[in-house]
């Protein structure tokens, strides 16, 4: 209960940072809970997961509606994720906690790279550009064996991520729905959600009735309030200057990073 109650104002403000910039706020949600909340890594992956599939499923309704998700595409493309995040969630259990960290701090790393270089996914104001787009503008890519494969070695890197770090990998899917099955912007953005919805349903349900079971009490609290944060960020994103408080969080992202591998290498010295 103690640690419920502590991961309750994280929650709510990586919430805050998901509502207000965009998706690339959930990643913070790993070091907060191992660091704030006192949960081991593992721990942390998997209430990362539950995070990232419930705020994907909770954007998904709008994307339906507006025409943007590609059932089909979607399930195909999440459907060759399995393999990978199973895999991912096996290279976690087995990972030493502190190597999975430092490796964690480069992913942080790459995450504030890609909000820097107006990734679509990674930030508000670049995904909203995107949906600009005109959707006919991208024409329709036709499935051959070479794009089936790079399809099939693209959802299982997406799936290993997913599984490996409890993170979506949107910023890698988008990419690939469009270079790969030639979907327009617009079109990717929403169908990117169902593909991090089924990969995070697959890795959470990798995690069940392991040695290192998921604290639901605590899980289900940093759930609540993150979904809390995102309703209240959605509120202020209007208000606040997109490419100045995009670059505060980007700087802010490097530093974490260099704290948590500064962290992991000192416990394994």
């Amino acid at each position: 209960m103690i640690r419920a109650i502590a991961a309750s104002p994280l929650g709510f403000l990586v919430g805050l940072s998901l509502g207000a910039l965009g998706s690339g706020g959930s990643i913070l949600a790993v070091p907060a809970l191992v660091y704030a909340a006192g949960q081991t890594p593992q721990q942390a992956t998997a209430t990362s997961l539950l995070l990232v599939g419930v705020a994907a499923l909770s954007g998904l309704p709008a994307h339906l509606r507006a025409g943007r998700v590609k059932v089909a595409h979607g399930i195909a493309f999440g459907a060759t994720g399995i393999g990978g995040s199973l895999a991912g969630t096996a290279a976690n259990r087995r990972l030493d906690p502190d190597m999975l960290l430092l490796a964690f701090s480069g992913l942080i790393m790459i995450a504030a790279w890609r909000m820097l270089t107006a990734c679509p996914t990674c930030t508000r104001s670049g995904e909203q550009i995107a949906l600009e787009e005109i959707s006919a503008a991208r024409p329709r890519a036709s499935i051959d064996l070479g794009r089936g494969l790079m399809v099939i070695a693209t959802g299982t890197a997406v799936g290993f991520l997913t599984g490996l770090f409890g993170v979506g990998g949107g910023f890698v899917i988008v990419p690939a729905l469009t270079l790969t099955l030639g979907l327009a912007m617009p079109q990717a953005i929403g169908t990117s959600l169902l593909v991090v919805a089924i990969n995070s349903a697959m890795a959470l349900a990798a995690r069940l009735g392991t040695a290192a079971p998921i604290d639901w009490i605590v899980a289900g609290v940093f759930t609540v309030a993150a979904v809390a944060g995102v309703l209240a960020g959605g509120r202020i994103a209007d208000r606040i200057d997109a490419r100045r408080s995009l670059r505060a969080f980007a700087a802010g992202l490097v530093l974490l990073a260099l704290m948590t591998a500064a962290g992991a290498i000192a416990a394994m010295i």
